[in-house]
């Protein structure tokens, strides 16, 4: 269950030794710096905690900077946190680079897509619009929910107007087509959720890894 942190940078296209076109995400994957260890003793699970990106101290809490200090590690912008196997061990102050993956693998990678802000029912559900024509006063409206004298109150959970976007997405089983370990940089076959600059978490696939 390895993993990394990440940037995302953007997409481009590759081609293959026999000419076949790719569609990538180019992602900054590292280098994570290991933050601290937990164990079964201590926390109840075992995990490993990793900072990526160097931050300036001033910017930092003291918590923050007394937690960095305690690991004798350089401040970091961000930190996440990836739960181990049994066999799997790091080391406190243990560098993680885009080179500790192999080629050809399958990724999980998650990350926090786009938002859209408010939006209709249309758009944010695909419901259908009413008609068109001269007159119809039911073009792009929610329509009706159902609540009539009884229960005299609309219920939870309807699919209606709001929000859209912003939400944690998980891609499975994306291929790394091709690491550039000098950039610390991962070629991943595919779209990846969120914006340019986005940070995003990776680690093998969960499923699908022969």
């Amino acid at each position: 269950m390895k993993g990394i942190l990440g940037k995302k940078i953007g997409m481009t296209q590759i081609f293959s030794e026999a000419g076949e076109m790719i569609p990538v995400t180019v992602i900054e994957a590292g280098p994570c710096v290991v933050t601290q260890l937990k164990t079964e003793e201590t926390d109840g699970y075992k995990a490993v905690q990793m900072g990526f990106e160097d931050q300036k101290e001033q910017r930092l809490t003291k918590p923050a900077k007394g937690h960095f200090a305690k690991a004798n590690v350089a401040c970091k912008k961000y930190v996440g946190e990836f739960r181990l196997a049994e066999e799997e061990n790091y080391e406190l102050g243990q560098t993680i680079t885009a080179a500790d993956f192999e080629e050809g693998a399958k990724l999980d990678i998650t990350g926090t897509s786009k938002g859209k802000g408010t939006q209709g029912n249309i758009k944010r559900h695909h419901h259908r619009r009413g008609p068109m024509s001269h007159g119809s006063k039911h073009k792009r409206l929610p329509g009706g929910l159902a609540a009539a004298t009884y229960p005299s109150r609309v219920f939870l959970g309807n699919k209606a107007p709001g929000r859209m976007g912003r939400d944690t997405v998980t891609m499975q089983n994306l291929e790394l087509v091709k690491v550039i370990a000098d950039r610390n940089l991962m070629l991943v076959k595919g779209a990846v959720p969120g914006n340019k600059g986005g940070l995003l978490r990776i680690k093998y696939a969960v499923k699908g890894q022969k």
